[in-house]
């Protein structure tokens, strides 16, 4: 049984989440340092505002988390916002209600239990919140009626070679925990900052993976060269002692893939999860 005081406890770990994600220096991604891409800060911070007690409704099932988000974001913000962050937040929060000793295992356990129910809720969200670029499936299509019986985690692992979101239900949340929490903690450590470690990690995933929303967007051709070019960046970003430092750099990469209007909205969701899962871990409920 969750207690208001656990709930509350969610909610701030939430909210902080969002608010740093948004905050943090992301080079092409919308931030308190450049905003872009027809939408603001404070739109992001509003849409937090919004779904913050939705995702941490413990009386609501992932899928309904989930879509109740996305309708309340549509109709408080009149725009996707924040729907990769709502799909890896729901079942984050689920599994921490399971207790957040074993986060990473309850989560295996929340992932493996989605039924058709939580597959026809996600479904019918992306389908509301029409996020760019996301054409048309042979298998699993959004746009269309899902079939009856298909399971959220079957739907994910039709998709989780070209969309890092859907790998990280197929892989119990893999990039999160090995890649993006990690690195956030050891930044936060060395920097004595999570806002700049939050873009630490940003830049690593960026790095690391074509990000999903810029190859729905341009292709993979467009995405794999950005990927190329963000990894010197991220080396040297975090090579540095004061992260301030890079602010220049972060800022000319920032103008760089906004004036080809790509946007890496997918390593933002990953960091912003990997944010959600340190403030999870470190906090008192």
């Amino acid at each position: 049984m969750i207690n208001p005081s656990q709930v509350s406890g969610f909610q701030d770990a939430v909210m902080s989440s969002f608010i740093i994600e948004v905050n943090s220096l992301k080079p092409g991604n919308v931030s308190r340092y450049s905003e872009g891409h027809d939408m603001t800060v404070g739109d992001f911070v509003r849409s937090a505002e919004i779904t913050s007690p939705i995702l941490c409704d413990p009386a609501l099932s992932v899928g309904e988390r989930v879509l109740e988000s996305v309708r309340a974001t549509i109709s408080g913000i009149g725009c996707n916002t924040n729907l990769g962050m709502l799909l890896l937040f729901a079942p984050l929060l689920r599994a921490a209600e399971l207790g957040k000793s074993s986060l990473r295992s309850n989560l295996g356990v929340v992932l493996s239990g989605l039924d058709a129910n939580d597959a026809a809720c996600v479904f019918e969200a992306i389908c509301h919140a029409s996020p760019g670029g996301l054409g048309e499936s042979k298998k699993y299509d959004v746009n269309k009626k899902l079939e009856d019986g298909i399971s959220l985690n079957k739907a994910m692992m039709e998709a989780k070679n070209r969309d890092s979101i859907a790998k990280q239900y197929v892989t119990d949340f893999m990039d999160i925990f090995s890649m993006g929490y990690k690195c956030i903690g050891d930044f936060a450590v060395r920097w004595n900052s999570v806002e700049w470690a939050a873009v630490a990690c940003y830049m690593g995933f960026l790095a690391e993976f074509p990000d999903s929303h810029i190859r729905r967007k341009f292709g993979l051709e467009v995405a794999e060269q950005i990927k190329i070019n963000a990894v010197p960046i991220a080396k040297a970003f975090q090579e540095n002692d004061s992260p301030e430092d890079a602010i220049e750099m972060l800022m000319k990469f920032d103008e760089e893939l906004k004036e080809k209007g790509a946007n890496p909205g997918t390593s933002a969701d990953l960091t912003a999860a990997s944010l959600l899962v340190f403030h999870l871990m470190k906090a008192e409920f």
